[in-house]
């Protein structure tokens, strides 16, 4: 691990703790976009695994989550992970943990909510242009949970 990524993960910790704690009044933003704990199984660990991100589209029957990773080469781990394990649970503020179902937007659902996304935080335009892969755009829609 680098002194970087240390870092980094150091800072994600703090606010997620601080998030958490707060239900999301503090820190609930960043970017001018609301702030989401995704809840994910590991697609090869079966793990929970919790990740902090932006959401540029939430309503009350969807969120909609930029597999950006910054424009890299590959898509982000947590984006494996929904792919193999599609139920998810998300926090967001003043929400509790709620069950959701998590679907890759369709190419013409896609094209509608990329004007939407890059309207919110204009850099997922800057990551596509990094890339060759075309960004996903993930769209979680609420569930109920099987008894």
């Amino acid at each position: 691990m680098t002194l970087r990524s240390g870092l980094f993960r150091t800072v994600t910790g703090f606010h997620r703790a601080v998030f958490r704690a707060s239900g999301g009044r503090l820190l609930g933003r960043m970017g001018g976009m609301p702030v989401v704990v995704l809840t994910t199984v590991g697609h090869r660990t079966g793990r929970r695994r919790a990740t902090m991100l932006t959401t540029p589209v939430a309503d009350s029957q969807r969120v909609v989550l930029v597999a950006s990773y910054g424009g890299y080469s590959h898509n982000p781990h947590w984006f494996q992970n929904l792919l193999t394990h599609p139920e998810v649970t998300v926090t967001m503020r003043g929400m509790a943990e709620r069950p959701m179902r998590a679907r890759v937007a369709g190419r013409d659902e896609r094209v509608e909510l990329w004007a939407r996304v890059v309207a919110a935080y204009p850099g997922y335009e800057r990551y596509q242009q990094r890339t060759d892969r075309l960004i996903p755009l993930v769209i979680l829609e609420p569930y109920a949970v099987p008894n």
